[in-house]
């Protein structure tokens, strides 16, 4: 990284008035949790894609449950890195701002981040198949199967799963957040899976400058009007170091 480029980038930072944020699976890597997809997924000859479905829970949900609680023993141990703490620090800097999060880890809330839009769930949240209350639940291991306190109804982890659509309001919401803001964050994604793959579109669509980290060039390089090539937990405090107050 050019000390010319960061420090550009900087003062577009500390210039802004709106910043939307939008991280993926690489902000989570670097705190050593697995992408769950491939082979970071297989569990007992399964795939996540097998698995992570409303007809595979209401096929067996033991078996989905069993896969669940040994992903959340995988990252129940593992703490937010030094790019999520940057990022809850820049929000509470900032009057307008708002991070959407593909992660389901919740290490963004466990950073502090409270504008937090997690568009694909969140893997210590159960929601009830019958009455629809999600609650946080952090039992490891967790009982299989585990019922709802209020109406003993079946729970099911609180993710959207692979044929499921994403919860409308927080789509809206993320939505908003890249049409409104003047600068945009895109960290650790690949910028494929959609809605969240038209974000940068949408920000760029607005007039925003667009600043990507990653490790490589993703889809949403070629839009991004700056690109940071590094590990998230490296970049993005040193990004933000200048706009310290």
């Amino acid at each position: 990284m050019e000390a010319k480029q960061l420090q550009e980038i900087q003062e577009k930072i500390a210039a802004a008035k709106a910043v939307a944020v939008l991280t993926g699976a690489g902000i989570s890597a670097d705190s050593g949790i697995p992408t769950f997809r491939g082979e970071d997924g297989l569990w007992r000859n399964f795939r996540a894609e097998d698995l992570a479905t409303p007809e595979a829970f209401e096929r067996d949900p033991r078996l989905v449950w069993e896969w669940y609680n040994w992903r959340r023993e995988l990252i129940a141990d593992k703490q937010p890195n030094a790019a999520h703490y940057a990022l809850a620090d820049l929000e509470r800097r900032l009057e307008a701002f708002v991070l959407v999060t593909q992660n389901v880890d919740g290490l963004h809330a466990v950073a502090g981040s409270r504008k937090l839009i997690e568009l694909h769930g969140n893997i210590w949240k159960v929601r009830c198949t019958q009455c629809e209350a999600v609650t946080e639940n952090r039992d490891v291991p967790i009982v299989i199967l585990p019922h709802c306190m209020r109406c003993h109804g079946l729970l099911r982890p609180h993710i959207v799963w692979f044929g499921e659509v994403l919860y409308a309001p927080d789509v809206l919401k993320s939505a908003r957040a890249f049409e409104g803001c003047d600068l945009m964050l895109v960290i650790g994604t690949s910028g494929i899976v959609q809605p969240a793959a038209s974000f940068v579109s949408l920000a760029k669509d607005h007039k925003a400058f667009v600043v990507e980290i990653n490790v490589a060039e993703t889809a949403a390089s070629l839009e991004a009007d700056a690109l940071l090539l590094g590990r998230a937990a490296d970049v993005v405090p040193q990004l933000l170091m200048a706009d310290r107050s």
